[in-house]
Parts: structure tokens; C-alpha cells; sequence
């Protein structure tokens, strides 16, 4: 057996989430009847990086699996691509150790959550992006971000419905970017909670409008309560762009995403 990692991307609109579920249209569900197809049997077996929820998009997600196919490393995008629904996409496939692990071999993570804030929403972005048209306050959102940064207990910023009991992240990078009425939220850290993005910007977005000061970012975190943080705003505006394996590379992006906001 031969293991693969593979980087794909997906369009999560009409998915319910990565992960396989009975009964759902899924990505891990999809990837792993192409592979079975492949393999002329019933199912194969698939791991990613990490779960994401329904209507969240996929730039780089990272999975991996096991293969006796003779298939060269840049002939595998072509022959899943050909099998796999278009809302999904294999971009990138090479042979890795066996001992390779999708998610536990992960040295961090980065998210981007897009918001679009015209007083008039754009039908045609309505998928990718969070319609929310009110005037928002850059500085004061990048205050309140960068105290969320370094190492914390983040069970204000994590689901209640969460299994986890370690809510400890280190969040390495909290920028933001805007291009008129577009801004992009993003995010690099050592590993995220379950909703964890889509409630630190819900809650960023209540101190753009001034609904919350941005000191009041460090009493939420201090509180470890998840009712003193704002809304968990939709997943639709929520893409996982990449996963780290080299500590090399998650510097790279890390100084990247700070020299924009320079």
C-alpha cells in the first residue's frame, strides 16, 4: 500500500459539511465513492485534516489515503477529477510516508471568513460571502483581533455542542483586509475549536458597529463563557484556505498576513 496526501478544494454550498453522515450529501462521502469506484469496491476509507461544517468552502484541505494502485503521483488529480462530483477538486497529490497523518501531523491552520457589507446584497455572492450592510469600523475591529492573538483558553469562542475538552489555541495571526465594501477575515493558528471562526467574527463585527468596545475582547476570553461572545454568523462566508506540515511554511504565511496589514 502506497499513501497519498492529496489537496483539494470544494464548493461546501450544497454539502452538509465534510465529514460522512448517514443519509447527507458530503465531501468525505463523495471523495471516498470515487475512490471505491476506483478500486472497483464498496468504500475506501478517507482522513482529513479536520472537519468543517455545512455550506463552509475548502480551498486547500489536506486528506490522505492508502492505495495498491500504480498510479503516478501527476496522474491521480486527472483520474479523481474525472469521477468527482464539480463541486469538488483534486488540486495537488503526492506520495507520502506511511506514517503520514492528515490531522495529527498539522502544524496549523489558516481561515479566511468573507463579509460583504453593500446595503444591497449581491445575489450572485450569496453563497460565499456574509451579507452584512452596516459601516464597520477597521481600526476598531483590528484592536479587538489583535488581542485575540498568542495563546488562550478560547471556550468563549468555541460551540457549546463541542466534545472537545482542551479549548487551549495558539491564534498566531488575526488580520483583516478590506477592498471597499469586501472584507476578509483571516486567521492562522495552531488549530481551531468547533465554530471558533465563525464566532470570533461575529463578534469582531459587533465591535466594528460599536456594539462592543475592543477592550472587551480580553474580558470574553477571561470569562471562558460562550453567551458573552457574539453570534455564530453563517458558514457560508467561511473557507479553510490551507493546512501547515512545515513549521517553515506556517512562518511564511504568518509574516505574510501581517505585512498586509502594515
Amino acid at each position: 500500500m502506497q499513501r497519498i496526501k492529496a489537496i483539494i478544494s470544494y464548493d461546501g454550498t450544497n454539502f452538509s459539511g465534510y465529514q460522512v453522515q448517514p443519509n447527507k450529501r458530503t465531501v468525505q462521502g463523495e471523495f471516498e465513492k470515487a475512490l471505491a469506484k476506483m478500486h472497483k469496491v464498496d468504500d475506501w476509507k478517507v482522513y482529513g485534516s479536520g472537519r468543517t461544517d455545512a455550506g463552509v468552502h475548502g480551498v486547500g484541505q489536506t486528506i490522505h489515503y492508502d492505495t495498491p494502485l500504480s498510479i503516478p503521483e501527476e496522474r491521480w488529480p486527472q483520474a479523481l477529477n474525472s469521477i468527482l462530483p464539480e463541486d469538488i477538486l483534486v488540486r495537488h497529490v503526492t506520495y507520502v510516508d506511511s506514517n503520514f497523518q492528515a490531522r495529527y501531523d498539522a502544524v496549523g491552520k489558516e481561515y479566511i471568513y468573507r463579509v460583504y457589507t453593500n446595503k444591497i446584497k449581491n445575489v450572485f455572492d450569496r453563497h460565499y460571502k456574509y451579507h452584512h450592510p452596516v459601516k464597520l469600523s477597521y481600526n476598531d475591529m483590528m484592536a479587538g483581533a489583535k488581542l485575540l492573538e498568542g495563546k488562550h483558553d478560547f471556550t468563549s469562542f468555541s460551540s457549546p455542542k463541542t466534545t472537545v475538552k482542551e479549548k487551549t489555541r495558539t491564534l498566531f495571526s488575526a488580520t483583516i483586509e478590506r477592498d471597499g465594501d469586501d472584507w476578509t477575515f483571516r486567521y492562522i493558528g495552531s488549530g481551531f475549536l468547533y465554530q471558533m471562526v465563525r464566532i470570533i467574527t461575529g463578534t469582531l463585527l459587533d465591535v466594528g458597529t460599536g456594539k462592543l468596545a475592543p477592550y472587551r475582547i480580553s474580558e470574553i476570553l477571561e470569562a471562558k463563557n460562550r453567551f458573552e461572545a457574539g453570534l455564530t454568523i453563517p458558514g457560508n462566508g467561511l473557507y479553510l484556505v490551507r493546512v501547515f506540515y512545515k513549521e517553515k511554511e506556517l512562518q511564511k504565511a504568518i509574516e505574510e498576513a501581517r505585512g498586509k496589514n502594515n
